[in-house]
Protein backbone atom coordinates (compact mmCIF):
# COMPACT_ATOMS: atom_id res chain seq x y z
CA UNK A 1 0.00 0.00 0.00
CA UNK A 2 1.41 3.56 -0.81
CA UNK A 3 2.12 5.53 2.18
CA UNK A 4 4.38 8.17 1.39
CA UNK A 5 4.89 9.62 -2.02
CA UNK A 6 7.44 12.25 -3.50
CA UNK A 7 5.58 15.22 -5.43
CA UNK A 8 8.12 16.34 -8.33
CA UNK A 9 7.29 19.42 -10.06
CA UNK A 10 9.03 21.31 -12.96
CA UNK A 11 9.27 24.82 -11.79
CA UNK A 12 8.62 26.25 -15.21
CA UNK A 13 5.87 24.24 -16.22
CA UNK A 14 3.64 24.32 -12.62
CA UNK A 15 3.49 28.26 -12.74
CA UNK A 16 2.89 29.13 -8.70
CA UNK A 17 3.16 25.31 -7.95
CA UNK A 18 -0.46 25.52 -8.20
CA UNK A 19 -0.89 21.55 -9.78
CA UNK A 20 1.53 20.38 -6.76
CA UNK A 21 0.05 21.97 -3.95
CA UNK A 22 -3.26 21.09 -4.98
CA UNK A 23 -2.40 17.29 -5.27
CA UNK A 24 -0.50 17.70 -2.21
CA UNK A 25 -3.86 18.69 -0.28
CA UNK A 26 -5.83 15.53 -2.10
CA UNK A 27 -3.62 13.14 -0.90
CA UNK A 28 -2.70 14.47 2.85
CA UNK A 29 -6.81 14.34 2.60
CA UNK A 30 -7.17 10.88 2.01
CA UNK A 31 -3.90 9.94 4.44
CA UNK A 32 -1.03 9.86 2.68
CA UNK A 33 2.38 11.44 3.77
CA UNK A 34 3.75 13.77 0.76
CA UNK A 35 7.51 15.73 0.09
CA UNK A 36 7.65 18.34 -2.24
CA UNK A 37 11.04 17.79 -4.24
CA UNK A 38 12.28 19.46 -6.91
CA UNK A 39 13.30 16.83 -9.75
CA UNK A 40 16.17 19.46 -11.15
CA UNK A 41 18.50 22.35 -10.12
CA UNK A 42 16.61 25.47 -11.71
CA UNK A 43 18.04 28.71 -12.56
CA UNK A 44 19.72 30.80 -9.57
CA UNK A 45 17.43 33.53 -11.07
CA UNK A 46 14.71 31.67 -10.58
CA UNK A 47 12.83 32.35 -7.29
CA UNK A 48 11.23 30.03 -5.11
CA UNK A 49 8.19 30.61 -3.32
CA UNK A 50 9.20 30.52 0.53
CA UNK A 51 6.00 29.02 1.44
CA UNK A 52 6.62 25.78 0.13
CA UNK A 53 8.98 23.43 2.53
CA UNK A 54 11.47 22.27 -0.06
CA UNK A 55 12.88 18.65 0.92
CA UNK A 56 16.28 17.08 -0.72
CA UNK A 57 15.61 14.62 -3.70
CA UNK A 58 18.45 12.20 -2.54
CA UNK A 59 17.07 11.71 0.91
CA UNK A 60 13.56 11.25 0.47
CA UNK A 61 14.24 8.45 -2.24
CA UNK A 62 14.93 6.27 0.59
CA UNK A 63 11.89 6.74 2.15
CA UNK A 64 9.15 7.13 -0.35
CA UNK A 65 6.92 4.22 -1.64
CA UNK A 66 5.94 6.74 -5.19
CA UNK A 67 6.89 9.30 -7.02
CA UNK A 68 4.94 11.82 -8.64
CA UNK A 69 5.77 14.22 -11.07
CA UNK A 70 4.40 17.31 -12.67
CA UNK A 71 5.50 18.34 -15.82
CA UNK A 72 5.86 17.19 -19.48
CA UNK A 73 7.06 13.21 -20.57
CA UNK A 74 10.38 15.17 -20.13
CA UNK A 75 10.08 15.50 -16.15
CA UNK A 76 8.57 11.70 -15.77
CA UNK A 77 11.89 10.69 -17.90
CA UNK A 78 14.32 12.89 -16.07
CA UNK A 79 12.94 11.26 -12.59
CA UNK A 80 12.69 7.55 -14.40
CA UNK A 81 16.79 6.75 -13.85
CA UNK A 82 16.79 7.75 -10.33
CA UNK A 83 13.41 6.12 -9.22
CA UNK A 84 13.98 2.69 -11.09
CA UNK A 85 17.25 2.57 -9.18
CA UNK A 86 15.28 2.63 -5.39
CA UNK A 87 12.78 0.28 -6.94
CA UNK A 88 10.20 3.52 -6.63
CA UNK A 89 7.05 3.12 -9.22
CA UNK A 90 6.11 6.50 -10.73
CA UNK A 91 3.11 8.66 -11.87
CA UNK A 92 2.99 11.38 -14.50
CA UNK A 93 0.63 14.12 -14.47
CA UNK A 94 0.99 16.10 -17.63
CA UNK A 95 1.49 19.57 -17.81
CA UNK A 96 2.93 19.63 -21.23
CA UNK A 97 1.88 19.24 -24.45
CA UNK A 98 1.84 15.17 -25.81
CA UNK A 99 1.95 13.59 -22.52
CA UNK A 100 2.57 10.23 -23.74
CA UNK A 101 3.90 8.71 -20.46
CA UNK A 102 2.09 10.39 -18.30
CA UNK A 103 -1.01 9.21 -16.69
CA UNK A 104 -3.35 12.19 -15.99
CA UNK A 105 -4.30 15.24 -17.01
CA UNK A 106 -3.47 18.40 -14.29
CA UNK A 107 -7.51 18.37 -14.65
CA UNK A 108 -7.75 14.97 -13.35
CA UNK A 109 -6.13 15.40 -10.14
CA UNK A 110 -9.05 13.87 -8.02
CA UNK A 111 -8.22 10.58 -9.35
CA UNK A 112 -5.05 10.62 -7.07
CA UNK A 113 -7.28 9.66 -4.03
CA UNK A 114 -7.50 6.27 -5.30
CA UNK A 115 -4.02 5.57 -4.61
CA UNK A 116 -4.56 5.69 -0.94
CA UNK A 117 -7.16 2.79 -1.48
CA UNK A 118 -5.23 0.90 -3.09
CA UNK A 119 -7.13 1.39 -6.82
CA UNK A 120 -4.51 1.01 -9.24
CA UNK A 121 -2.51 -0.78 -11.42
CA UNK A 122 1.70 -1.14 -12.22
CA UNK A 123 3.15 -1.26 -15.41
CA UNK A 124 6.64 -2.21 -16.26
CA UNK A 125 8.49 -0.64 -18.91
CA UNK A 126 11.65 -1.95 -20.56
CA UNK A 127 14.58 0.52 -20.20
CA UNK A 128 17.85 0.61 -22.31
CA UNK A 129 21.34 -0.18 -20.94
CA UNK A 130 23.49 1.77 -23.43
CA UNK A 131 27.62 1.82 -23.14
CA UNK A 132 30.07 3.55 -25.07
CA UNK A 133 33.71 1.96 -25.15
CA UNK A 134 36.68 2.88 -26.33
CA UNK A 135 39.15 0.62 -26.78
CA UNK A 136 39.02 -2.24 -23.90
CA UNK A 137 37.34 1.10 -21.74
CA UNK A 138 34.15 1.84 -20.73
CA UNK A 139 33.98 5.92 -21.23
CA UNK A 140 29.76 6.10 -20.84
CA UNK A 141 26.96 4.28 -19.26
CA UNK A 142 23.31 5.15 -18.79
CA UNK A 143 19.76 3.84 -18.52
CA UNK A 144 17.34 4.99 -21.09
CA UNK A 145 13.65 4.88 -20.61
CA UNK A 146 12.79 6.42 -24.04
CA UNK A 147 15.69 6.28 -26.44
CA UNK A 148 19.40 6.18 -27.35
CA UNK A 149 19.98 9.32 -29.88
CA UNK A 150 23.44 9.23 -31.81
CA UNK A 151 23.34 12.13 -34.02
CA UNK A 152 25.47 14.47 -35.89
CA UNK A 153 24.97 17.43 -33.81
CA UNK A 154 24.46 20.67 -35.16
CA UNK A 155 26.87 20.95 -37.75
CA UNK A 156 25.33 20.87 -41.19
CA UNK A 157 27.17 17.69 -42.21
CA UNK A 158 26.38 14.06 -42.23
CA UNK A 159 27.40 11.44 -40.38
CA UNK A 160 27.81 8.08 -41.18
CA UNK A 161 26.77 5.23 -38.89
CA UNK A 162 27.58 1.12 -38.85
CA UNK A 163 25.07 -0.81 -36.94
CA UNK A 164 24.95 -4.21 -36.13
CA UNK A 165 22.52 -6.43 -34.32
CA UNK A 166 24.80 -9.63 -32.32
CA UNK A 167 27.64 -8.59 -34.82
CA UNK A 168 26.10 -8.60 -38.29
CA UNK A 169 25.44 -5.64 -40.16
CA UNK A 170 21.50 -4.23 -40.09
CA UNK A 171 22.29 -1.27 -41.83
CA UNK A 172 25.13 1.56 -43.12
CA UNK A 173 24.29 5.01 -44.04
CA UNK A 174 24.79 8.94 -44.05
CA UNK A 175 22.50 10.81 -42.43
CA UNK A 176 21.57 12.77 -39.49
CA UNK A 177 21.98 9.92 -37.01
CA UNK A 178 20.27 6.95 -35.79
CA UNK A 179 18.27 6.27 -32.44
CA UNK A 180 17.37 3.01 -30.61
CA UNK A 181 14.24 3.21 -29.20
CA UNK A 182 12.15 1.31 -26.56
CA UNK A 183 8.19 0.49 -27.29
CA UNK A 184 7.87 3.29 -24.90
CA UNK A 185 9.84 5.85 -26.85
CA UNK A 186 8.38 4.65 -30.13
CA UNK A 187 5.78 7.87 -29.62
CA UNK A 188 8.40 10.34 -28.87
CA UNK A 189 11.24 10.66 -31.47
CA UNK A 190 11.53 8.12 -33.46
CA UNK A 191 7.72 8.56 -34.54
CA UNK A 192 8.73 12.39 -35.74
CA UNK A 193 11.65 10.43 -37.83
CA UNK A 194 9.14 7.69 -39.07
CA UNK A 195 9.15 4.84 -36.81
CA UNK A 196 6.13 2.71 -35.58
CA UNK A 197 4.26 3.17 -32.83
CA UNK A 198 4.40 0.20 -30.74
CA UNK A 199 2.65 -0.83 -27.83
CA UNK A 200 4.37 0.28 -24.54
CA UNK A 201 4.64 -3.54 -22.67
CA UNK A 202 6.17 -5.29 -26.08
CA UNK A 203 10.10 -6.40 -25.70
CA UNK A 204 11.28 -5.15 -28.83
CA UNK A 205 14.58 -2.37 -29.65
CA UNK A 206 13.49 -0.12 -32.86
CA UNK A 207 16.48 1.26 -34.78
CA UNK A 208 15.37 4.02 -36.52
CA UNK A 209 17.54 5.97 -39.09
CA UNK A 210 17.36 10.00 -38.57
CA UNK A 211 17.02 11.76 -42.76
CA UNK A 212 19.04 8.55 -44.48
CA UNK A 213 20.31 10.08 -47.32
CA UNK A 214 19.26 6.46 -49.29
CA UNK A 215 16.33 4.48 -49.80
CA UNK A 216 17.86 1.14 -48.44
CA UNK A 217 17.97 2.56 -44.29
CA UNK A 218 14.76 2.24 -42.81
CA UNK A 219 13.35 1.42 -39.27
CA UNK A 220 14.29 -2.17 -38.60
CA UNK A 221 11.92 -3.72 -34.78
CA UNK A 222 14.64 -6.14 -33.70
CA UNK A 223 13.88 -8.63 -30.14
CA UNK A 224 14.97 -7.12 -26.74
CA UNK A 225 17.54 -9.81 -26.94
CA UNK A 226 19.57 -8.55 -29.43
CA UNK A 227 23.19 -6.37 -28.76
CA UNK A 228 22.75 -3.15 -30.95
CA UNK A 229 26.36 -1.58 -31.67
CA UNK A 230 26.89 1.84 -33.49
CA UNK A 231 29.89 2.96 -34.56
CA UNK A 232 31.23 5.65 -37.43
CA UNK A 233 32.10 4.47 -40.47
CA UNK A 234 35.70 5.37 -41.55
CA UNK A 235 34.27 7.36 -44.07
CA UNK A 236 32.31 9.72 -41.32
CA UNK A 237 33.02 12.66 -39.81
CA UNK A 238 35.37 12.76 -36.83
CA UNK A 239 32.36 13.18 -34.03
CA UNK A 240 29.00 12.29 -33.23
CA UNK A 241 26.75 13.01 -30.12
CA UNK A 242 25.12 10.31 -27.98
CA UNK A 243 22.08 11.44 -25.55
CA UNK A 244 19.88 9.13 -23.39
CA UNK A 245 15.99 10.47 -23.05
CA UNK A 246 17.15 14.17 -24.20
CA UNK A 247 19.88 14.70 -21.76
CA UNK A 248 23.11 16.00 -22.64
CA UNK A 249 24.76 15.10 -25.30
CA UNK A 250 28.36 12.92 -25.02
CA UNK A 251 30.23 13.49 -27.60
CA UNK A 252 31.54 10.20 -29.84
CA UNK A 253 35.15 10.00 -31.45
CA UNK A 254 36.12 8.37 -34.44
CA UNK A 255 36.53 4.21 -33.17
CA UNK A 256 33.83 4.81 -29.87
CA UNK A 257 31.38 2.10 -29.96
CA UNK A 258 28.01 2.17 -28.55
CA UNK A 259 26.76 -0.88 -27.34
CA UNK A 260 22.62 -0.81 -26.59
CA UNK A 261 20.88 -3.94 -24.75
CA UNK A 262 17.74 -4.64 -22.81
CA UNK A 263 18.51 -3.35 -19.35
CA UNK A 264 17.55 -6.16 -16.54
CA UNK A 265 15.81 -2.81 -14.85
CA UNK A 266 12.64 -1.51 -15.53
CA UNK A 267 10.92 1.34 -14.82
CA UNK A 268 7.23 1.08 -13.19
CA UNK A 269 4.50 3.48 -14.24
CA UNK A 270 1.48 3.63 -12.01
CA UNK A 271 -2.08 3.47 -13.58
CA UNK A 272 -5.15 4.83 -12.42
CA UNK A 273 -7.47 4.16 -15.46
CA UNK A 274 -8.53 0.86 -16.63
CA UNK A 275 -8.25 2.11 -20.48
CA UNK A 276 -6.41 0.66 -23.80
CA UNK A 277 -2.84 2.26 -24.82
CA UNK A 278 -5.03 2.92 -28.30
CA UNK A 279 -7.01 5.12 -26.46
CA UNK A 280 -4.36 7.18 -25.17
CA UNK A 281 -2.96 7.56 -28.84
CA UNK A 282 -6.05 8.32 -30.52
CA UNK A 283 -6.35 11.06 -28.20
CA UNK A 284 -3.06 12.34 -27.84
CA UNK A 285 -2.77 12.58 -32.16
CA UNK A 286 -6.40 13.28 -32.81
CA UNK A 287 -5.86 16.44 -30.53
CA UNK A 288 -2.84 17.46 -33.32
CA UNK A 289 -4.96 17.36 -36.38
Amino acid sequence: MIKKVILTPNPYRDGGFKTVLAAQKILNDSGVETRICLPFEVDKSFVLPKDIRFSRLDRELNWADLVICFGGDGTILHMAKAATRHRIPILGVNIGTMGFIAELESSELQELARIAKGEYFVDSRMMLDVIVRRGQDVIFHDLALNDVAITKGAVARIVHLNVRCDGVEAMDFGGDGLLVSTPTGSTAYSLSAGGPIVEPDARSILLTPVCAHDIVSKCIVTSDRRTITVAMSQNSRRNAFLSVDGGRAFKMNMGDTAVITCSRMETRLIRLKDRSFYDVINKKLRHYE
